[in-house]
């Protein structure tokens, strides 16, 4: 079983990745940040800006490899700062349909300008 590249977008051309995988039923998003797709501009200033821009990166991926966030089984989150939380869960709220699906948040640096950082798990019936 072939391992499938998922591309809807252009990975920035300095990281060697993907936007996503596919590998049978399970597809792997890679790290999205608040690029927009079409000129690799960061969306936004704030935490909640940049987790909407990520989210639909996000979700454009999942799409491009036949998927939904219904078929999303965890999500990864990663912030700049503590104080985002909140922010950011509200956006998330908006994003994510019941059950929700398993997720991890955790705090680390990302590069100058980005607050939030999301990749996803998955799979497919």
């Amino acid at each position: 079983m072939p391992r499938t590249a998922i591309t809807p977008f252009a990975a920035p051309s300095d990281v060697p990745i993907s936007p996503g995988v596919r590998k049978g039923n399970i597809v792997q998003v890679s790290g999205q940040v608040a690029f927009h797709p079409e000129t690799g501009e960061v969306v936004g200033t704030t935490v909640a800006e940049q987790t909407e821009q990520v989210l639909r990166n996000v979700l454009a991926v999942l799409d491009a490899a036949g998927a939904s966030e219904a078929d999303v089984v965890m999500f990864r989150v990663y912030l700049t700062d503590k104080t985002h939380f909140a922010a950011m869960n509200e956006v998330y709220s908006r994003f994510i349909s019941d059950p929700r699906p398993a997720r991890t948040t955790v705090y680390v640096g990302l590069p100058d300008g980005l607050l939030v950082e999301i990749d996803a798990l998955a799979v497919l019936d």
